[in-house]
């Protein structure tokens, strides 16, 4: 990452590449934001991407292509088979990660299918640093169930802790021994943490997580979709690290995987995914699956020209220059929003900047989802689109009782290399705004729910005329501005 000063003495990200082609971006006015999450069943999911100003859903598919992926997918070769796409895809990975095996898909979510159809039995437990939702669903799916071992700090919102992804290694030596190794399906490690945060794990936890898998014989899977973002960390924060190179910390941490399976969608910035290892059994169990769910072994369900894309993201994946934009914007919007009072998960992580809604409206209780009410009330106020992750992102018991998450965040994706400084800063002063208003903001309730991933399509009510009060609000705070 460049090392620039301001003469000012103003501290703040500087981009590391020039905008080339650009889109339209429509703002809505405050009716018309009304009107359009009023449609949505108040689920951001559901908002038309043309009612949306700033898209800070997610990271996942929305991330910019670079000059050279666009290059690079004009040369796609379309051969059902033995295609020269695959083989540059697989070349890279081979070079990046040091495995001998590919198995390419169309997303993450597919690679955890397949990861637990061959390897996840009923009965068998799946320990990890924390949950991801697709992950635990497909995992449960199969009988297995899941055991989130992350440090108890880790789930302190405000921390100092550089690696709040970590995963306590007492805690995974004590479910082996209460357990027993031959009832541990496979421990799960997921760079950058999504729902605590995008945060982080060192690569000195990670190779204390291999020592307990190599003394009980349990099979080590990294989900690298985040792993651009926890490079940086790693190199940046780790003190041992400084000196390496990201080339160099990422063949590391392969080196200590049995498994590695990753969303292009994020990691790569294009559209696919995949499985890398070096285990031929493993290897072998896995492929008779590609042909049945994803498509044949050259392409999993990819277009070659998002695997063309793939190969060169991946490559760009070890530029600390690329790399960095990301964790500096989120960094600069977090400080910005301490300084404001606003309660966000510190220190700023990867992925996006993420507002702590149990504080934010800590007058919703749980049940009423008070990071989805944030999320809504935020996209009124400004047309930014957030992610809820808290307890709307959990499923219910089976008993039919919430699952009340650890958390309640509304999580503000920073796609790479997607956004400017001035529409950050847009965002950051109408969170502000809604931060002095959040008397006005009440909760939510469902109307239509769906038994899993209910916070992909289902939809919700307001529990009064909440929102209502919050545009008349806006009106009388700003006029005529939108």
């Amino acid at each position: 990452m460049a090392n620039i000063k301001f003469y000012s003495g103003e501290q703040i990200p500087l981009e590391m590449h020039k905008v080339r082609i650009v889109q339209k971006l429509e703002l809505p006015n405050v009716e018309l934001r009304l009107k359009a999450i009023t449609e949505a069943g108040n689920n951001t999911f559901l908002l038309k991407n043309r009612d949306v100003f700033m898209d800070m859903l997610t990271d996942s598919g929305v991330n910019a292509m670079s000059d050279r992926q666009q290059a690079a997918m004009l040369i796609a070769d379309d051969s059902y088979a033995g295609s020269e796409t695959f083989i540059r895809l697989e070349n890279k990975l081979k070079e990046i990660f040091n495995t001998k095996y590919f198995l390419p898909t169309h997303q993450g979510r597919a690679c955890e299918n397949i990861i637990s159809q061959v390897l996840v039995e009923p009965g068998l437990i799946v320990p990890m640093n924390y949950h991801f939702t697709t992950t635990k669903s497909h995992i449960t799916l199969n009988g297995g169930t899941v055991e989130e071992l992350i440090f108890d700090t880790g789930l302190e919102v405000t921390s100092t802790d550089p690696f709040k992804g970590n995963m306590d290694i007492n805690k995974l030596k004590t479910l082996v021994e209460k357990h027993g190794a031959d009832k541990i399906a496979f421990v799960r490690m997921e760079a950058g943490t999504n729902l605590i945060g995008g945060q982080p794990f060192s690569l000195e936890n990670l190779s204390e997580v291999r020592k307990v898998c190599d003394k009980h014989g349990l099979i080590l899977v990294l989900d690298a979709s985040l792993l651009a973002d926890n490079l940086y960390f790693i190199k940046i924060r780790e003190p041992k690290c400084k000196n390496m190179s990201i080339r160099e910390i990422t063949l590391k941490i392969s080196s200590l995987c049995d498994i590695i399976y990753f969303s292009a969608r994020k990691l790569g910035c294009a559209r696919g995914g995949g499985i890398c290892t070096n285990n031929e059994d493993i290897f072998v169990k896995m492929r008779e699956l590609i042909p049945l769910y994803e498509g044949f072994l050259t392409y999993g369900g990819m277009s070659v020209r998002e695997m063309e894309a793939i190969t060169v993201g991946l490559d760009e994946t070890m530029d600390e220059d690329v790399i960095s934009q990301g964790p500096e914007f989120i960094a600069f919007m977090v400080d910005e929003l301490i300084k404001k009072g606003v309660p966000v998960v510190t220190p700023a992580g990867g992925l996006g900047c993420h507002i702590n809604a149990m504080e934010f409206v800590s007058h919703i209780p749980q049940n009423e989802y008070p990071a989805g009410a944030l999320a809504v009330a935020l996209y009124i106020a400004s047309g930014v689109r957030g992610m809820e992750r808290g307890t709307l992102s959990e499923q219910r018991n089976p008993d039919g009782t919430e699952t009340f998450s650890n958390m309640e965040l509304l999580r503000l994706a920073m796609p790479r290399r997607v956004f400017t400084l001035s529409q950050v800063k847009y965002a950051i002063d109408r969170i502000v705004w809604l931060h002095e208003n959040r008397n006005l903001i009440e909760g939510l309730t469902f109307v239509e729910e769906p038994e899993i991933l209910r916070f992909f399509f289902g939809k919700l009510k307001p529990t009064s005329n909440w929102q209502e009060k919050l545009a008349a609000k806006f009106k009388k705070d700003f006029g005529d501005s939108l």
